[in-house]
C-alpha cells in the first residue's frame, strides 16, 4: 500500500445555464471525490486557493476526509458555460490571470492536472498527468517534474499539441517509444479512448448513458484511473475500462463519488461502437435564437466526427420548388436525423414524419414541448430528450458502426 497519494490541480467556480449548475469543483476538487473511496492511505489536495473560494475548498477536503494544502492566490477563477459542451467564458480573462509560483509536491502517487494560474512540479514514484490545456499541452518533464512511472491522460488535441502528431495512435506511440511514459491514454469522446503501453495499443469503450453531462467528465476518468493504476496496482487496461465506466456513471447522473468497483464491473451500460455516416439536422432557423442553435448543433456534431446535412447550409433559402426537393434528397442520404422540435415548427414536423417513413433513426430535442404534442413522435419510435448535449451524443450513437 502506498504511503501518500497527492492530488494537485485547480479548484474553480463552475456555472452552467442549461442544465443549471453552480458549484466549486475544478479538476482537483472533483478528483478528491473519485479518489477518496478507492485509496486507503493518506490523501492530500494541493491547489491555489483564493479567499473567495476558501470556504468551499475547505468543505471539499473535509467532505472527503483529505488534507487540503492551499497555496495563496489573489483571484478566484470561474468558468461559465451556456451548456456542458460549450466553450466556457473564463473569468477573469486568461490574459489577466496572474501567474503564481509553482506548487512543488513529492509523494508516492501524484495525480497532476494542468492549471491556469500556475504549475505543479512533481517528484513521484508513480504519477498520472492530465495536462488540461486548450492552449498548448506541455510535456510532464518540461518544468522539471520526475516520476519513476508515468501515465499521461489527454484528449486528441492535447496529444497533437504535445507531440506534433495529428494521429492519436502515432502520438501515443511516440511518447511510449521515447520512454517519456509507461502508459498513454488518448480520449476520443464518443469513440472511447485508446491506451498505449510498451506491449501495444488497445481500445477502451465509451459506455452509453441516457443523459450526457460532460462538464468534468475527463476529471473523473483521470482520477479514477490514477487511484486504480497508481494506488491499487490494477493493470492499465482494466483501470482505464473501470475509469470509463465511472465516467459514464458520472455523465449519466452528475453524482459523485462514482459507484464502487464491484458495481462498475457489473454495469449494464452498452459499449458504444464507433459509427460513421451522415446526420440530417432538422430544425427552424428563422430568428437569431433558432439559427444559433442550428449553428451550435452543426459545429458540435462535426467535432464529434459526424458528417452533417443542414438544409440552411447545404441548400440555403429559396422558393419551395427548389428547397423542398433538395432537402428531401439530403434526407434520403442520411443515416440518422437530429430534429429540433422546439416550437413545433411545421417544416421540422414534416421532416420527422418523412424520416419515420424512410425508417431512419431519429433523435428529437424537445425542450419546450408538451408530452401530448409529442405523442405521435414518441409513438413512432423516435428518441426524445430535453437535453441538448444528450441529443448530440445520442444521434451520433445511432450512426452505422464502422
Amino acid at each position: 500500500m502506498t504511503a501518500r497519494f497527492l492530488i494537485v490541480g485547480g479548484i474553480y467556480q463552475e456555472r452552467c445555464i442549461q442544465p443549471l449548475w453552480n458549484a466549486v469543483f475544478g479538476s482537483a476538487g472533483r478528483a478528491v471525490y473519485c479518489v477518496a473511496p478507492l485509496v486507503k492511505s493518506e490523501i492530500e489536495l494541493h491547489a491555489y486557493v483564493a479567499d473567495g473560494i476558501k470556504d468551499e475548498a475547505n468543505h471539499l477536503a473535509a467532505d472527503c476526509g483529505v488534507r487540503l494544502v492551499p497555496s495563496s492566490a489573489e483571484q478566484a477563477i470561474g468558468f461559465d458555460y451556456l451548456h456542458p459542451l460549450s466553450i466556457p467564458i473564463i473569468r477573469p480573462a486568461v490574459a489577466r490571470i496572474a501567474r503564481l509560483p509553482a506548487i512543488h509536491v513529492s509523494g508516492d502517487v501524484v495525480l497532476r492536472y494542468g492549471m491556469l494560474e500556475g504549475d505543479a512540479v512533481v517528484e513521484a514514484k508513480i504519477a498520472v498527468y492530465d495536462p488540461q490545456s486548450a492552449f498548448g499541452a506541455p510535456r510532464f518533464s518540461a518544468n522539471g517534474s520526475r516520476a519513476d512511472r508515468l501515465a499521461i491522460v489527454m484528449n486528441r488535441m492535447e496529444a497533437q499539441s504535445m507531440t506534433g502528431l495529428a494521429d492519436p495512435e502515432a502520438a501515443a506511440r511516440s511518447l511510449i517509444e521515447s520512454g517519456e511514459a509507461q502508459v498513454v491514454i488518448v480520449k476520443q469522446g464518443g469513440k472511447g479512448a485508446l491506451i498505449a503501453t510498451p506491449e501495444g495499443i488497445d481500445r477502451i469503450p465509451y459506455y452509453r448513458t441516457e443523459r450526457v453531462w460532460k462538464l468534468g467528465s475527463g476529471d473523473v476518468f483521470s482520477a479514477t484511473f490514477a487511484a486504480l493504476w497508481g494506488a491499487n496496482s490494477v493493470p492499465p487496461r482494466d483501470a482505464a475500462d473501470l475509469a470509463s465506466r465511472a465516467t459514464a456513471a458520472y455523465c449519466g447522473n452528475r453524482a459523485l463519488p462514482p459507484p464502487a468497483i464491484d458495481e462498475l464491473r457489473a454495469m449494464r451500460n452498452e459499449p458504444v461502437e464507433p459509427g460513421s455516416g451522415l446526420i440530417y439536422l432538422a430544425g427552424p432557423f428563422f430568428d437569431i435564437g433558432q439559427r444559433w442553435l442550428i449553428e451550435e448543433a452543426r459545429g458540435l456534431l462535426l467535432s464529434l466526427g459526424a458528417r452533417v446535412f443542414s438544409p440552411i447550409h447545404e441548400v440555403g433559402p429559396g422558393p419551395a420548388s427548389v428547397v423542398a426537393p433538395e432537402d428531401i434528397a439530403g434526407r434520403g442520404q442520411a443515416d440518422a436525423v437530429l430534429a429540433i422540435a422546439n416550437g413545433l415548427d411545421p417544416g421540422t414536423i414534416f421532416e420527422i414524419g418523412y424520416a419515420v417513413k424512410l425508417g431512419i433513426p431519429i433523435v428529437v430535442l424537445a425542450q419546450t414541448v408538451k408530452d401530448e404534442d409529442l405523442k405521435m413522435i414518441a409513438g413512432n419510435g423516435c428518441e426524445i430528450t430535453d437535453d441538448f448535449a444528450s441529443a448530440l451524443y445520442r444521434v451520433v450513437g445511432r450512426l452505422p458502426t464502422l
